[in-house]
């Protein structure tokens, strides 16, 4: 049984068809990726399947169990965990407390516990920050840990989203563009990262990516999507060197062939 299942899914934005029939089997320990041309219908396919949209059509499967319908904060905890190819942090929080926001919802102490600063919340907090810490550390943000977000490059902030994603213990993580905007510095080292962080938690891997030297470097399974169809899936040198993929890419200046 596929961890993660797209069965025949489809939606519509009032008379335009975003997405059409599509189908997705995800592995644990695969990574796949997801090209296409700008407006393709990429992230709307990962907004239908983590619940920020619900599909007219279609199944979505997390080890078997259709999550369709559900709240966004519910696939959530079921396993499915994302990052934004627009990030969303917390201008007025630190590094530390946001790796931690992505463990509170499995803590234990309540209110109650919170309000008399109970021996329980104080165990559980210090164990919680000793795990942010260490997801701080494997994404190489451990030195921010004090700082304001805001204030950290680019490319620490994507890595403090990375660490925050997987804080919440996810089976699948989506990446919808995890480079965009990116240095070709930043660029390899958030490659680094992400390979780090499927070898260590043998992660189900979907990721959005318009530089195909990224697709290159961590997929093993790549799918083009054009007017939210499938054009073509198979392995990356296979979906780059189709004819029907580069004609769909004339004109793209983001796409690295």
């Amino acid at each position: 049984m596929p961890l993660l299942e797209v069965i025949e899914m489809s939606h519509s934005f009032g008379g335009l068809q975003a997405v059409s029939k599509y189908n997705l089997s995800l592995e644990p320990g695969q990574i796949t990726g997801l090209i296409g041309p700008n407006g393709a219908g990429k992230t709307t396919i990962f907004n239908l399947i983590t619940g920020i949209y619900k599909p007219d059509e279609g199944e979505v499967r997390l080890q078997g169990t259709d999550v369709v319908g559900r709240r966004s904060n519910q696939i959530a905890a079921l396993g499915i965990g994302r990052t934004f190819q627009e990030m969303r942090l917390w201008r007025h929080m630190t590094v530390l407390e946001h790796v931690k926001m992505a463990r509170y919802s499995k803590l234990s102490y309540g209110l109650f516990g919170a309000f008399l600063d109970s021996p329980k919340r104080r165990m559980e907090e210090e164990a919680l920050t000793e795990l942010a810490m260490e997801y701080m550390q494997l994404f190489g943000v451990d030195q921010f840990a004090d700082q304001l977000v805001v204030n950290l490059p680019y490319g620490a902030q994507r890595r403090v989203e990375m660490a925050r994603a997987l804080a919440m213990e996810p089976k699948v993580l989506l990446l919808d563009e995890p480079t965009v905007g990116m240095t070709p510095e930043e660029m390899e080292d958030m490659i680094m990262v992400v390979r780090k962080a499927y070898e260590r938690f043998n992660l189900a891997i979907f990721l959005i990516e318009h530089r195909l030297r990224v697709v290159r470097e961590l997929c093993q399974h790549v799918q083009a999507l054009v007017f939210g169809e499938v054009l073509v899936e198979g392995t990356p040198d296979e979906v780059q060197n189709h004819p029907k993929v580069i004609e769909a890419y004339i004109g793209e200046q983001e796409i690295d062939f």
